[in-house]
């Protein structure tokens, strides 16, 4: 018999557009200092437009809603959505101005520190979230992170939620929250830094990132993955906690954008119907790829290239599937 088509439900992400002006130097100058770097690009990026362009080029039916300001700024950003066909519910904000990033490119050891400026952004409010409350609730996946206000994104994953639609918070950049917002969240995303500060818990080790899992699961989080660099991805639940070895494809040029294509896979996969943990195989797969090229919009690999190095990586049975440790029924929500 012949196989079920794929059912691809879509995917809405709130969040910031931004352009990346980004500095490669040895190292960062210190206050009062100058330095001469060896590079410059300008290039388009902001966390919740990174993840749509993620998406849009694995082959998510993915809508972007933002504000963005009406300059040049803004004409690059609908650009680069049209180019990974990313379809936009952009709230036009004349007054304001479209975002911009400085990021710094350490040269050794393509590490990164970034200071944000959202813009237009920034004015994105809980109204803005009830004139596209339809758009939310249409979605299989919705996403949202925290460079926008947080009283937008709280509204958002309430619509969200009571509609039945896969939450995914990103919890960065790192920031305390409301302690309400956790229970409407399938899924929570944070890094090691962004960890610490949810939990108070330093993740330093897996363990420690199971530690820190347990004190969101404790607050209501459906699952909890955390992002742990080098050494790949946990997913932790209530029933199971599985760790999901990183996915080498080649030599690391730029870590910027590692975050933003990981949660730009998981919502594909997770729009595909994947399972939960190849869903996190999946997105490891998505970042290992992004790191090897400079950028962050411009990183994101498509569908095919991720599915050929997930098929080498089988090949090779490198890296482990996950799975290390399986815990017995905990007693609570399978993810």
């Amino acid at each position: 018999m012949p196989s079920k088509p794929v059912v691809v439900k879509p995917v809405v992400i709130l969040g910031v557009f931004v352009a990346d002006t980004a500095y490669r130097a040895a190292r960062q100058p210190r206050m009062g200092e100058t330095l001469l770097g060896t590079s410059f690009t300008l290039g388009p990026g902001g966390k919740g437009s990174n993840q749509a362009v993620a998406a849009g080029r694995l082959g998510a039916d993915v809508t972007f809603l933002t504000r963005l300001g009406v300059d040049p700024f803004a004409d690059m950003a609908r650009q680069t959505w049209a180019q990974a066909d990313v379809k936009s519910a952009v709230i036009e904000t004349p007054e304001s101005y479209t975002g911009a990033a400085y990021i710094f490119v350490e040269e050794t050891s393509g590490n990164n520190a970034i200071i944000v400026s959202p813009g237009a952004a920034m004015l994105i409010s809980p109204g803005d979230i009830e004139a596209n409350a339809g758009l939310i609730r249409s979605a299989g996946v919705f996403v949202t992170q925290l460079e926008q206000p947080i009283e937008a994104a709280m509204r958002a994953l309430e619509i969200a939620r009571g509609a039945g639609v896969t939450t995914i918070l990103n919890p960065a950049p790192a920031a305390s929250l409301p302690e309400r917002i956790y229970t409407l969240c399938d899924y929570v995303t944070p890094n090691e830094t962004e960890a610490e500060e949810l939990t108070g818990i330093k993740v330093s080790s897996i363990d420690d990132a199971r530690r820190a899992a347990d004190r969101l699961l404790q607050k209501g989080v459906g699952a909890v993955v955390v992002t742990l660099g080098e050494k790949g991805a946990l997913l932790h639940t209530g029933s199971r906690s599985d760790h999901v070895g990183a996915i080498n494809a080649g030599p690391v040029v730029e870590t910027t954008g590692a975050g933003d294509a990981f949660n730009g896979g998981l919502a594909a996969a997770l729009a595909r119907a994947v399972e939960p943990l190849q869903a996190v195989r999946f997105a490891c797969a998505v970042a290992g790829i992004s790191v090897t090229r400079p950028g962050t919009a411009p990183s994101m690999p498509t569908l095919q290239e991720v599915e050929a190095l997930l098929a080498e990586a089988e090949a090779a049975d490198l890296p482990p599937r996950g799975g290390d440790v399986a815990e017995g029924d905990r007693g609570g929500r399978r993810a």
